[in-house]
């Protein structure tokens, strides 16, 4: 007899649940269980009424679990993974195969899941265990967003090839998704997400999501019921992130963000506090969508209250400082207008973490456990009493101080520039000073500094403090490649900033290249068919290792050929060579603060002109050598990221000197061209053609500036070549500069910087006068790219590049119109900058700038006032392997030297300058 009895039958709904750790998602499906025994033998159907009760099933010692159907798990993984285990009893049917089916469920990973018996022998039973794996990802193709845009969101959703799609997983992408262009001000985004069977593949699907953003959402209008004493505008300004439509703003858009508008809602409260208004309150407030037109109308109803005043100030709890000094920083005085705002930050200045306040001002002095709290004890009228009541508890020291993260830079680079060390007194300011010196390294992500506490003990006063670090690429590569001058030029650059010269001879260290000791190792390399310049340079920040002494050195060697304008190409028969070699120094001084700076260097350039004539030198043939010293005095306070830099300052005064030769050698430049061997003489075969005096005129013959002999050397013209050649064999001069560079924060993220720039280069002998090298070329993007003579190339957009240099005037010089260079300039620029990625793989910030400069030939006529004025836009790009990249468009409104009208719209590439 054949009995066929189904024991158990149901659906087993699994939970939703996510876990990004594992990436299973557990599928909200029906998974259906089917057990059906087959007993063989000679038995009669057992009628319905007959059949098992689920609370009465047989006991069965398991035997065996079989996997039927094709997965791509391990067999007894998955067994494992049921918690059913082999020689255990079990009731069929009861609670363990029941149990086996909700482990497995939640998983995520399966579609289907059956139990069914296989065979009884005795008391034993095998069980097979039928399982539908869920598919798996193949590709995932996104319709309706820019391409740009599709890599991030498969990140965000990480849907990587061989993602189990499940239920769960579509509804999280989907929620995501729209939710994301929501916050974007895109209220009626749709998703909708869809999955094709891959049949190239086993078991894949191919997932489209197509996102329709439509349009984006703004806001028509924000209205104010109920106030009396504050204007709609006045609140309107307060909401710093919900703003209504207006054709004249730029920087923000009315979008609505529901989390900014909770935000701006107690900005609008926060200026009724500043106002005196303690008492104001949003009573309702309304978001109305007006579907026809696809704007919010926002209406907000409050209760402004009465205006109060504050009344006695006083100070419980205090010992460490009097109620005189602390009502000095305080700043409130009896009488004035309550402003709970400012009381606030006076107690405790949440948006500068190194602002003047009491806290600060205990914590600054070790007293980390601090507590300080402004209570208002009387309200009598309009005047409230308050008392500033202090716990300072005991004074904490700083004990295990630690770094991490730091891969490539070995902890002394680190540890040397931390101004926190175990067991001196806790002080904030200074671990606020070692992010930024953290930061100015220039091999870590600036944004992501991270001092952790840890270990915080009142009891034994003190704290550990983890700098959690992540190093960024701080090498570089500028390789560039163009045409001008009549010829391709070619520059390829390579920048180590983090090197290590100790372990040159570690093979190990090669990795590719010895790094993590923080020195600087440049190389450059820039050539065309008319000039060639090689360079390398060396930096050691501490010197010897001991003290913040830097080292640094460079040499470099260039050779300009003079370039035929007839033929277009390079005369390699007439040459100029510089060679420059210079040694410097640079200590961190302690007086008046350790933000100051000196540095000092020696530099010798050695010019030498072969058959090199042209306007730049009076003479063609000869030398010229330029043997200085520089000293400079530098304070820089900016922070905390080098690359955007939002706080702080730099002033920097710097004199570069030679040695006075004119008041060695004894010679008399006045009276130069008056001797005979600085004399003109002829060197041209004319052909016995005579003079204007009917003279026959030989090579060697002293001459006039006419060319006409003269039989006597007092009569003939001095030999301009001659006589400059010896005043400019020494260069003899000094020239002093003056930067004055400053950044703040002014609202939200945007940071102006403000600069002004200054420098003079003067002679010490006036009759010896100004030397041709060293001069300043103001105008341009202020790239130096090669320069022959030294030349100081200063930024002045809107302008072409040098465009605003002196010019010779004298109409009767047959250098009439060229530049010669100036030796007195003042610049100054405002730019305001606004982060659009801070990220270590690249930072990116946009810029509106202003600017305003001149530069003289000499101080006679320096005017600081009459100045050539620019503005304009650029963007900014810096990414680690390339450095700065930029580009800028300047609208000059002066017109240049020698014309009339203002020279109008610019272009400029910025490649590799200072930030």
């Amino acid at each position: 007899m054949r009995l066929s009895l189904v024991i158990k039958k149901e659906n087993v709904d699994s939970e939703k649940q996510v876990n990004k750790l594992n990436n299973f998602l557990v599928l909200n499906k029906s998974i259906k269980i089917a057990l059906t025994i087959l007993i063989f033998g000679g038995f009669t159907t057992i009628k319905a009424q007959e059949r098992v009760p689920f609370d009465q099933g047989k006991k069965y010692i398991l035997a065996d679990v079989s996997i039927v159907g094709d997965i791509s798990f391990n067999s007894q993984t998955v067994v494992t993974f049921s918690g059913l285990q082999k020689g255990q009893e079990i009731t069929i049917p009861g609670e363990e195969i029941s149990t086996a089916i909700k482990k497995l469920g939640k998983l995520g990973l399966f579609d289907e899941i059956s139990f069914y018996v296989n065979k009884i022998q005795n008391d034993s039973i095998y069980l097979d265990l039928n399982i539908v794996e869920l598919p798996k990802l193949s590709a995932v193709k996104f319709v309706g967003v820019k391409k740009s845009k599709v890599d991030a969101l498969i990140k965000d959703n990480s849907l990587n090839k061989g993602k189990v799609v499940n239920e769960n997983l579509i509804t999280t992408t989907k929620n995501y998704i729209e939710n994301k262009y929501k916050k974007d001000g895109f209220y009626n985004t749709k998703v909708s997400i869809n999955t094709i069977k891959d049949t190239a593949t086993i078991n894949q699907v191919n997932m489209v999501v197509n996102i329709d953003k439509g349009d984006k959402v703004k806001i028509e209008k924000i209205d104010f019921v109920g106030n009396v004493k504050l204007s709609d505008k006045v609140l309107r300004k307060a909401m710093k992130d919900t703003k209504q439509k207006n054709i004249f703003r730029i920087l923000k858009a009315s979008k609505f963000i529901k989390e900014k508008y909770k935000t701006d809602l107690e900005k609008v409260i926060a200026v009724y506090k500043e106002k005196g208004y303690r008492d104001a309150r949003i009573i309702s407030d309304s978001i109305t969508y007006k579907k026809n037109k696809n704007v919010l109308a926002i209406k907000i109803n409050v209760e402004e209250g009465n205006k109060y005043y504050f009344g006695d100030v006083k100070f419980l709890g205090n010992t460490v400082y009097t109620d005189q000094g602390l009502n000095q920083i305080l700043g409130i005085k009896k009488g004035e207008t309550y402003n709970g705002v400012l009381l606030e930050k006076r107690i405790a200045d949440k948006t500068k973490p190194d602002g003047e306040d009491i806290t600060n001002l205990y914590q600054n002095n070790g007293y980390l456990f601090s507590n300080i709290n402004a209570v208002e004890v009387k309200t009598a009228n309009d005047t409230i009493d308050f008392e500033i009541r202090i716990t300072e508890g005991p004074i904490a020291y700083f004990n295990k101080i630690s770094v991490v993260g730091n891969d490539k830079t070995n902890d002394r680079v680190i540890y040397r520039e931390l101004r926190t060390k175990p067991g001196e007194k806790y002080n904030k300011e200074l671990l606020i000073r070692t992010i930024r010196e953290i930061g100015q390294l220039g091999f870590f992500d600036p944004e992501a500094i991270d001092p952790k506490f840890k270990n915080v003990d009142s009891g034994a006063g003190t704290v550990d403090i983890e700098y959690n670090l992540v190093e960024k690429g701080s090498s570089q590569i500028e390789l560039q490649g163009g045409y001008g001058g009549g010829g391709f030029i070619g520059t390829l650059g390579l920048s180590f900033n983090n090197f290590s010269a100790r372990n040159l001879l570690n093979k190990e260290a090669y990795r590719p290249l010895p790094m993590g000791d923080g020195q600087k190792v440049s190389l450059r390399l820039q050539a065309s068919t008319f000039f060639q310049t090689y360079s390398v340079s060396f930096s050691e920040p501490w010197f010897g290792g001991k003290k913040p002494v830097s080292f640094s050195t460079s040499l470099s060697y260039s050779k300009q050929f003079l370039n035929n304008y007839i033929t277009q190409k390079a005369d390699r028969t007439k040459s100029f060579d510089i060679l420059t070699l210079s040694v410097g120094i640079a200590k961190r001084l302690t007086v008046p603060d350790d933000y100051f700076v000196l540095s000092q260097s020696i530099s010798y350039q050695h010019y030498a002109l072969n058959n090199y004539n042209t306007g730049l030198f009076t003479f063609g043939d000869g030398t010229s050598r330029n043997l200085a010293y520089t000293v400079g005095l530098t304070r820089s306070s900016k922070g905390v990221n080098p690359i955007f830099p939002t706080y702080g300052s730099e002033f920097s005064v710097s004199a570069k000197l030679t040695p006075p030769y004119s008041l060695i050698s004894g010679t008399n430049y006045a009276t130069l061209g008056d001797q005979e061997e600085y004399k003109l003489k002829n060197t041209v075969d004319r052909q016995n053609i005579p003079d204007a005096n009917g003279n026959i005129v030989n090579i060697g013959d002293y001459i006039d500036a006419a060319g006409n002999k003269v039989t006597n050397f007092a009569l003939a013209a001095a030999d301009v070549s001659k006589v400059d050649q010896k005043r400019f064999n020494w260069l003899e001069y000094y020239k002093v500069k003056f930067k004055a560079d400053t950044y703040s924060k002014i609202y939200g993220k945007l940071v102006l910087r403000a600069l002004a720039e200054f420098g003079f280069m003067g002679a010490y002998n006036q009759e010896r006068g100004s030397v041709p090298f060293e001069r300043f070329y103001l105008g341009g993007d202020g790239l130096a790219n090669y320069s022959m003579d030294g030349r100081e190339t200063i930024q002045l957009r809107g302008y072409p590049n040098n465009s605003l240099t002196p010019t010779i005037e004298d109409r009767t010089d047959p250098r009439f119109g060229q530049q010669i260079g100036a030796t007195v300039f003042n610049k100054f620029s405002m730019e305001l900058r606004y982060p659009i990625t801070l990220k270590s793989s690249a930072s990116i910030y946009a810029l509106a700038f202003m600017e305003a400069g001149s530069s003289y030939a000499d101080f006679k006529n320096y005017n600081p006032f009459a100045l050539s004025r620019s503005a304009g836009l650029g963007l900014r790009v810096f990414m680690p392997a390339f450095g700065l990249l930029g580009i800028d468009f300047g609208h000059g409104f002066d017109a240049l030297p020698g014309q009339e009208k203002p020279n109008g719209w610019e272009t400029h590439f910025i490649i590799g300058q200072q930030f």
